[in-house]
């Protein structure tokens, strides 16, 4: 698993806590794709960290939690994902012809993996490919296939694509293949080793499933995948068993809800945070021991650990940052993010005009 990056496109959330590790549902987000595997039948996972490298194994530990067991690699400098993957190999176990399951740290699938290992192996394939197609393709690798699924060219964020299958992140290696990677040195496998294999006449082949997919690398899409995840429109066998799920809401341990406050849309609240009474908090995620004042409206939108959010506080598509603090009179739309501990006083910034 890739969870070196830094996660800049989530900041503030991942300036104290690494992208993979940050509450998702109730649970750190790679406890989904752990579980995931499992589940699938892997029993090994190599982790390949960089960013705040030792927060993971404080928080996964030996991987005994998910019938798995975790090994960790830290890359010292980075070295992309070609040479993350080459990086975590000195940890692989099996032969040069075993299949190697490589999955991006920020995606959040239902896909079939034990079809996907299963069809690369039938395939006797050096690679294949999680494809997914999706309505714009110029965002993400674009991979066109031919008729036998075989891959025919990886096009990374092309303006015109070819095709609208994309690289959903997760691959099947032969083993092989990753001992053939050059040891440190910056590679990337989009940019370099798959087109590399493509042109040499490897079999490249794409495993196209349409379930359940989503890049949970921004703002907007982390909240997503964490409401989805409550409202069951994607299934995680990390949230077996948690009572009231499906549902409206999740409240972990301690959160206090006043009967007089509306909280929907899948949104977490996490342990011991309060939502006072008249406050509507909607498709939002509550860091623990976050605060929501009297009349709050709280839309789309994550605060942090221990953030807090004065009366009457509108919050619409905001981040706030671990610890920071919006007085009353304050209205953060569009985007709008509050570094950790930051503190806006009373009406410092509005999206519209006084009422």
């Amino acid at each position: 698993m890739l969870v070196g990056g830094q996660g800049t496109r989530l900041r503030p959330l991942t300036i104290g806590t690494p992208k993979p590790l940050l509450p998702t549902a109730g649970v750190p987000f790679l406890a989904h794709q752990l579980s995931r595997v499992a589940d699938a039948g892997v029993g090994h996972v190599v982790l390949a960290t960089a960013y705040r490298a030792q927060m993971f194994a404080e928080s996964l530990g030996d991987g005994s939690a998910f019938g798995l067991e975790i090994s960790y690699v830290q890359e010292d400098t980075p070295l992309g994902t070609g040479g993350a993957i080459r990086n975590a190999a000195a940890a692989l176990r099996g032969e040069p012809d075993s299949a190697v399951v490589v999955l991006n740290g920020d995606v959040l699938s239902g896909h079939d993996l034990a079809a996907q290992v299963k069809a690369h192996t039938e395939a006797a394939a050096a690679v294949t490919l999680h494809l997914v197609a999706v309505e714009d393709p110029s965002r993400f690798g674009c991979v066109p296939t031919g008729p036998d699924g075989r891959v025919t060219a990886f096009l990374e964020k092309t303006p015109n694509p070819v095709s609208n299958q994309i690289n959903a992140g997760c691959y099947v290696f032969r083993r092989g293949v990753i001992d053939q990677i050059p040891p440190a040195v910056v590679t990337s496998v989009e940019r370099e080793t798959f087109p590399a294999l493509i042109a040499a006449g490897a079999v490249v082949m794409g495993y196209v499933d349409d379930a359940y997919w989503l890049d949970v690398g921004t703002p907007d899409a982390f909240v997503q995948g964490s409401c989805d995840l409550v409202l069951g429109r994607m299934t995680s066998p990390a949230l077996a068993g948690i009572a009231g799920l499906p549902g409206e809401r999740l409240l972990l341990e301690g959160a206090v809800v006043d009967p007089g406050a509306s909280v929907t849309g899948g949104t977490v609240a996490g342990a011991g945070s309060v939502i006072e009474t008249g406050a509507q908090v909607s498709r939002s995620v509550l860091f623990d021991g976050a605060q929501v004042g009297p009349g709050a409206l709280v839309t789309d939108s994550v605060l942090g650990r221990s953030a807090r959010v004065g009366p009457g506080v509108v919050l619409d598509r905001a981040v706030l940052g671990d610890g920071a603090y919006v007085a009353e009179g304050n209205e953060l739309r569009a985007g709008a993010r509050v570094w950790p501990g930051v503190e806006l006083g009373p009406t410092s910034v509005r999206f519209s005009t006084d009422v």
